[in-house]
């Protein structure tokens, strides 16, 4: 479905439904009394309405001219740091032709995560503003001035003085319409910038601190004064003007603190300050509390009742610091850091990449084309379009925005109510983080944290995001049903057969990345990196590409690549080394032809690029970059006064390579300062010692009961992540609640862990801080708290499915317990005796078990379903999805009371609860099919949709 369509829509008056012939109202469905018929127009979404939204929730400037220019800078640079890092590794020097060796030379691991973080806290403190002047504080230092002049009049030196006090703080402190860069967020820049050039140029001095302790450093006075003093001596009689700066640098109140000390303590402050401003003064105060608790935490005694186990020994300042600073194992630049370097980044590059190019666009006219006649066509369409971008954005709000503007004023079209409409959106949004190949920031996190492959990850995550999907397309069918709403017409949608010919190539990205991860088992990082070239080179390749040099330009691509080989086969390096001499031995053919085919993207590159230049009018009949890509191509072309480059696809294809780093860059921010923030929580546990105790605490008040200790941290997970990103949800979480499920249960710990995820991900849709919900609730014009529940209903089995994959690892393919569990083989599948009970029959349970809480949910199968119908389908559900939670709960209950300790085989039990609820199951549904009589048989139909 094409936006010219989107636009034209409105204005077409309403067919007739492709399924029942009936005519449609206004609205795309069939009037019904509960529906207001509104005016289209109304619903429609611009473009700047749907970037409002998002800016005012993740509340970033809206920055113009030079300040728009250097955050465009430093998101490129951050984008080519970490491209760097992807391909060649953390060797800064490169084999210029002529010149020889070049660069910096080989960065340590502390070094290239403390360039990692201080390109973020840089776009953090200039994309965020530090107060907008309407908070709490801000409103309470606003009433001095009224007040002073109240009581001393307008021309008191009291009063005149406050007022400059007021203006000065503004300027320096308050951005109110969040469009400047203030004074403060210039010397935060600064002392970022100060920090990680510490650590790039003193690495032998913070070898040393690491044995003898921040004290053994340079103070401040003598790191600072070091330069003047010798400047002084160059001076000659000049020099007296260093020896007074050296002088004042010594009158500061901490020139004597060890300077490697003061810059850990203000890169820990920059850190807490980004997180403030990019994350919320929540997540902010709860790392603080933990940094507070590392120095503090002795004096909890360690007889003190229940929280004594909370008692730690105590801890100097330097300690703490070092720990939190200077540290790769734990602390800011810890394990989270480490995985945002080496995988997080490069996939929000790659997903950045990918909507650049058109993709995004592409896949929502995807889902339209596949769905958008049937019956609830547009909601369908809502729930793959949504899991489509979901997997090139992984932020649920910015997904329910992007995807939102366009799919819920159709919902509301075709007669979805407004918050249903938003909750559809919202909650297909959130499951973008759950659904492979790219999932979320957490799912690169599980790499690190447990050791097993991204690919197990994948393999394992994939049923339940599959059920959590076929859970939201079942309810959106029958609110259809039940509403009667039918579909779009199919003038109103791209033929599915003209959509797949004019862009299959955006598949290509996608199944490569599969390709490499599955088949080639490569590491995810260099996954990563070759299908981010494989964008390049295909977008490069379609905008070089049409009828007239489709063939010149696919011959010379081959010539480039034969001559490559031939070149590794005849002088063991590629051509532009042999050229400059740069020989070694000759390659064998099969090494040859791998070398030269490693080499095919940049060669599409290069002459796709050559033929740009060669032929700058061409025009490409496939090329179709996201408008945001055409924007800037235009606005950069009138700003260098040539208004027609922003028509020529070399311009735009330049365009779209800096567009994508500068987008990507923008996004990683927040999620590299939530993992830089978060990291803080394990290293203070770590440092302290508290893990193992905290466990303790945690094992005795579940009382030994697995499902407690479940719902304890599925509670958590929801709390803890209303309005915090899921990452940082479950880094927490991990650190405090993981050591506690693996040491309490044989849960295997790959399961534990997407348990924590998945709950992390429902707080997004949680009334009542469902950031999510209430996105979508601005598109729909709903009410968000009402959107918000209505999403979380939907999401119904998001919570469900994560204890049934936890107590039955079957449903996550994965055989065995704890941390023997592992992926099913094919020696597994062949196991009938193994795979039918424990695999097939729970899978098939959680599918069929979905349908029951569909049914719960809106109310209606075949036909209208009664209050206790629904609350003998929703247990039918939960016989079917999870029999193993309510028999743990039950025998819990009942151990606690001494009265049953044994109920039997546990797999018996679990296959015979299971088969109870598919009775009970089709019980309800014949009944119910029976009930609604030979008056619904044609709505019954349609239900096999």
């Amino acid at each position: 479905m094409t936006t010219e369509n989107h636009d034209d829509r409105t204005d077409r008056e309403a067919g007739a439904d492709p399924e029942t012939h009936a005519p449609l109202a206004a609205d795309g469905g069939r009037n019904d009394a509960n529906d207001s018929p509104e005016d289209p127009e109304d619903d429609s979404l611009s473009d700047e309405e749907a970037e409002e939204i998002l800016q005012e929730i993740e509340r970033k400037r809206s920055l113009s001219r030079y300040t728009a220019v250097f955050v465009s800078a430093v998101g490129i640079l951050f984008s080519l740091y970490q491209i760097w890092l992807a391909a060649r590794g953390f060797d800064f020097s490169l084999s210029l032709p002529f010149l020889g060796e070049v660069g910096v030379g080989q960065l340590q691991l502390l070094q290239v995560n403390a360039v990692h973080v201080a390109f973020a806290l840089v776009l953090a403190f200039v994309l965020f503003p530090p107060t907008s002047g309407t908070g709490a504080i801000s409103r309470r230092f606003g009433r001095i001035v009224p007040s002073a002049r109240a009581r001393f009049g307008e021309r008191s030196p009291l009063t005149r003085g406050a007022a400059g006090l007021r203006r000065g703080a503004r300027w320096v402190a308050v951005d109110a319409e969040r469009d400047r860069v203030t004074a403060i967020d210039v010397v935060l820049v600064l002392l970022t910038v100060a920090t990680a050039e510490y650590m790039v140029t003193e690495w032998e001095e913070i070898q040393r601190l690491r044995v003898f302790g921040l004290e053994a450093g340079r103070s401040v006075a003598e790191y600072l004064g070091g330069p003047f003093v010798a400047l002084g001596d160059a001076l000659g009689p000049l020099g007296f003007l260093a020896d007074a700066v050296v002088t004042l640098i010594g009158l500061l109140p901490f020139s004597d603190v060890s300077y490697p000390f003061f810059l850990g303590a203000v890169g820990v402050l920059l850190v807490l300050e980004a997180t403030r401003r990019a994350l919320g003064v929540y997540l902010m105060l709860i790392v603080a509390m933990f940094i507070v608790y590392a120095r503090y935490g002795y004096f909890i005694a360690p007889d003190t009742p229940i929280i004594g186990v909370l008692s730690i020994t105590e801890g100097s300042w330097a300690n703490i610091i070092q720990n939190l600073w200077y540290n790769t194992e734990n602390g800011v630049f810890g394990v989270p850091v480490t995985v945002s370097v080496q995988f997080i980044y490069i996939f929000i590059l790659f997903g950045a990449f990918l909507e650049m190019s058109g993709a995004g666009q592409w896949f929502i006219d995807l889902a339209y084309a596949a769905t958008g006649t049937r019956r609830g066509g547009p909601a369908k369409a809502s729930v793959l379009a949504s899991g489509f971008m979901g997997m090139i954005s992984g932020s649920s709000i910015a997904n329910t925005v992007t995807t939102g503007a366009f799919t819920i004023p159709l919902m509301k079209r075709s007669g979805y109510r407004p918050e249903f409409a938003g909750a559809v959106e919202s909650s297909a949004s959130s499951g973008g983080q759950i659904l492979p190949p790219v999932m979320g920031a957490a799912a690169f996190l599980m790499i690190e944290f447990i050791g097993v492959p991204f690919s197990d990850i994948i393999v394992a995550a994939t049923i339940p995001a599959i059920v959590f999907f076929f859970g939201v397309w079942v309810m959106v069918h029958l609110e259809a049903v039940r509403v009667d709403i039918g579909g779009l017409d199919e003038s109103e949608v791209v033929n599915l057969r003209t959509h797949m010919r004019a862009g299959w190539f955006y598949l290509v990205p996608l199944l490569l990345l599969l390709f490499y991860l599955l088949v080639e088992r490569l590491t995810v990082a260099r996954s990563a990196w070759f299908t981010l070239v494989a964008i390049m080179a295909l977008i490069a390749a379609v905008a070089a590409y049409n009828e007239r040099t489709r063939i010149p330009l696919v011959g010379s691509i081959a010539l480039v690549t034969l001559a490559q080989f031939a070149s590794y086969l005849t002088t063991g390096a590629g051509i532009v080394d042999a050229v400059t001499g740069q020989t070694e031995e000759a390659l064998a053919v099969s090494e040859a032809a791998f070398a030269a085919g490693g080499d095919l993207g940049t060669i599409v590159i290069l002459v796709s690029a050559a033929f740009l230049l060669a032929r700058p009018k061409i025009r490409s009949p496939y090329l179709n970059l996201d408008d945001a890509v055409d924007e800037t191509s235009d606005r950069l072309a009138v700003t260098v006064g040539r208004p027609s480059l922003g028509k020529l696809n070399v311009f735009r294809y330049g365009t779209f390579v800096g567009k994508s780093m500068d987008s990507g860059a923008r996004t990683a921010t927040e999620v590299v300062v939530a993992v830089a923030a978060a990291g803080i929580i394990p290293g203070v546990v770590s440092a302290t010692g508290l893990g193992p105790n905290l466990t303790a605490l945690i094992r005795n008040v579940a009382g030994g009961s697995i499902v407690l200790l479940l719902v304890f941290t599925a509670i958590a997970s929801i709390i803890l992540g209303m309005g915090m990103p899921t990452t940082v949800t479950y880094i927490i979480l991990v650190s405090l609640l993981g050591p506690a499920i693996a040491q309490s249960s044989d849960i295997p710990l790959l399961a534990a862990h997407l348990f924590i995820l998945y709950f992390g991900v429902i707080a997004d849709i949680t009334p009542p801080v469902a950031v999510a919900a209430y996105a979508a609730s601005g598109i729909a014009k709903s009410d968000p708290f009402r959107t918000g529940v209505q999403a979380f209903s939907l999401s119904l089995n998001k919570a469900i499915v994560p204890f049934a994959f936890a107590l039955t690892p079957g449903i996550l393919l994965l055989r065995g317990s704890g941390e023997s569990a592992r992926i099913l083989t094919f020696a597994d599948v062949a196991d009938v005796g193994y795979f039918v009970p424990e695999v097939l029959i729970p899978v098939a349970g959680v599918f069929v078990g979905v349908v029951g809480l569909g049914v719960t949910v809106i109310g209606y199968l075949y036909g209208p379903a009664t209050r206790t119908d629904r609350a003998l389908f929703a247990l039918a559900a939960f016989l079917l999805m999870a029999p193993m939670l309510l028999l743990n709960a039950v025998t819990d209950l009942l151990g606690f009371f001494g009265v049953l300790a044994n109920v039997g085989e546990p797999l018996l039990v679990d296959v015979g609860m299971r088969a109870a609820g598919g009775v009970l199951f089709a019980v309800l549904a014949l009944r119910n099919r029976r009930n609604t009589g030979d008056e619904s048989k044609p709505t019954a139909a349609a239900t096999t949709d």
